[in-house]
């Protein structure tokens, strides 16, 4: 296996081109060499959204951990940038985020701003196999071109805890102070802090709460109106690693309700169990810190893989990629509130051709067949299901991949099969069929889906639920069927658009006619 150094003099050399990689998502972001796990480090300063991530540039499976880097303007087109920060004597460099210090409550600007990073060192307790987990941290003068770490590393510990980890931490200008999330194993538990070095125990929430299949991990905390009104709610976000027992493997939940700057309370039935997305591959998602006022957004990115077979996905040079970038919101529903998601407007400046019926009627017999030589599409489909029948979306390829999007009427079942979708059988709990209830809107459902090289993303009811997969088609999809098992639907609208690649120049509309596996 080549070192970082040399995987990147080869891309280099060789002149890689990804949009001829058979698995390389067009779209997403992915390193170009090498492993990628969960989104670090997000933040935006100076016009630049910048991704970090948990990365090993030696393998292209999980091992010492670093931070990847890629910024970009637009949360569309990346740029990566040499690796931010490697393991030190203080251990290998897992999951955290990163802020502006606006303020300078750090001290490390002489008194103007820059970026911190807060993190969890990981290594093992002297002569002992127990991991050892604290939090420290790194700062950036040259807009998160380079890293140092803080000489007082590591800043927070705890010898009673094994997992204490992925520190999310932000600025509360009403307490004057900043705070941090930390995973604890079976719980969250929020500290306080005036200058970022020195932290002080506030609360903690979780141990009888949700789900707990797994170990807690990478949490989120942050404050959203409701329907774009002045009534708020706050978010607690966690992530549930995998569990051999359960077959969703890892997992993201959410929480709804107050925080006070001390102490979170869930509005919710503690056996309450909100999934931020119900397809099988979207772990680990947390949003970007300093996203400017004016702009309003809550933005996300999740890692676009399982832990139940991350390391066995069928790419070469390598693997593991972020999802689309999502926009967050509250909505009330049915008296209770909710959260949404749908992929940024931004992602739309790639759409190439775009394509619209209105009013067609489908059938087994007579399916609604497009045909394309774009494997890189946007759907969005409102179907009237009022004849009870199950509808079917399917991706299909030359070969004998399909994957299907389905809904079913009698169970309001919004459905992901990826049974036949292409490679599936480098594990066996990838080939799945699986879903989440979605109510029809007056006899119809709207769907909007995004196709991927090795991904699908599908978001129904205004993003009320979400379904992200990864698939390995054995060709290229060629077409879109849509049809039902019997009876009859009406698509009363559907548009397709074909997108460009990142990796084109210009997002030339040049077209892939040969993709090699790596």
């Amino acid at each position: 296996m080549p070192t970082y150094q040399q995987a990147a003099a080869l891309v280099q050399s060789a002149g890689t081109d990804y949009s001829k990689e058979s698995y390389r998502p067009q779209f997403h972001y992915s390193p170009p060499a090498m492993w990628l796990n969960d989104p670090n480090g997000m933040v935006y300063f100076e016009g630049e959204y910048h991704l970090m991530y948990q990365h090993h540039p030696e393998s292209t499976v999980w091992g010492p951990m670093h931070w990847g880097h890629a910024v970009s303007k637009d949360l569309v087109a990346w740029e990566t940038l040499p690796v931010a920060m490697s393991p030190d004597h203080n251990g290998a460099i897992f999951s955290g985020c990163a802020v502006v210090d606006w303020k300078d409550t750090s001290g490390f600007f002489d008194g103007g701003s820059g970026l911190v990073a807060i993190f969890t060192h990981a290594d093992i307790y002297p002569d002992s196999d127990r991991p050892r987990q604290r939090q420290s941290l790194a700062y950036s003068k040259d807009k998160g071109r380079s890293w140092t770490f803080y000489t007082g590393n590591p800043v927070l510990s705890d010898t009673g805890i094994t997992d204490f980890r992925d520190p999310k931490v932000f600025w509360m200008e009403e307490a004057g102070v900043w705070v941090m999330v930390l995973a604890c194993g079976d719980h969250i538990r929020f500290y306080r802090s005036a200058n970022l070095k020195d932290w002080d125990f506030a609360s903690e929430f979780g141990k009888s709460d949700g789900s707990h299949y797994g170990v807690w991990e990478c949490p989120d905390l942050f404050e959203l109106p409701i329907d774009g009104s002045n009534r708020k709610k706050w978010v607690l976000i966690v992530s549930i690693g995998d569990n051999p027992d359960y077959p969703e493997g890892s997992k993201t939940q959410y929480y709804i309700g107050s925080f006070d700057g001390w102490k979170f309370v869930n509005e919710n039935a503690p056996d309450t169990v909100l999934w931020l997305d119900e397809g099988r591959d979207n772990y680990a998602a947390v949003s970007w810190s300093d996203i400017p006022e004016e702009d309003g957004r809550r933005v996300i990115i999740g890692w676009m893989s399982n832990w139940r077979y991350a390391n066995q996905t069928p790419t070469a040079s390598w693997r593991g990629a972020a999802t689309l970038p999502r926009v967050l919101s509250l909505t009330s529903r049915n008296g209770s509130v909710a959260l949404t998601q749908m992929p940024v407007q931004e992602i739309e400046r790639l759409r190439e051709e775009s394509f619209s019926w209105n009013g067609v009627a489908v059938t087994p017999e007579v399916p609604f067949i497009h045909k394309t030589n774009n494997d890189l599409l946007e759907i969005e489909a409102n179907i009237d299901i009022r004849s009870g029948d199950e509808v079917h979306i399917q991706l299909k390829s030359s070969g004998q991949s399909e994957t299907i999007i389905g809904y079913d009427p009698v169970r309001e079942w919004l459905f992901i099969d990826r049974s036949k979708s292409g490679l599936t059988d480098f594990n066996p709990s990838f080939a799945c069929k699986h879903g989440a209830r979605v109510a029809p809107e007056n006899g119809s459902i709207k769907l909007r889906i995004w196709l991927d090289r090795s991904a699908v993303e599908v978001f129904a009811g205004e993003g009320l639920v979400a379904l992200t997969d990864q698939i390995f088609p054995d060709n290229p999809i060629d077409s879109v069927w849509i049809s039902t098992e019997s009876g009859r639907a009406e698509l009363n609208s559907l548009h397709i658009h074909t997108l460009n690649s990142i990796y084109k120049p210009g997002n030339s509309t040049e077209q892939v006619s040969r993709r090699v596996n790596v």
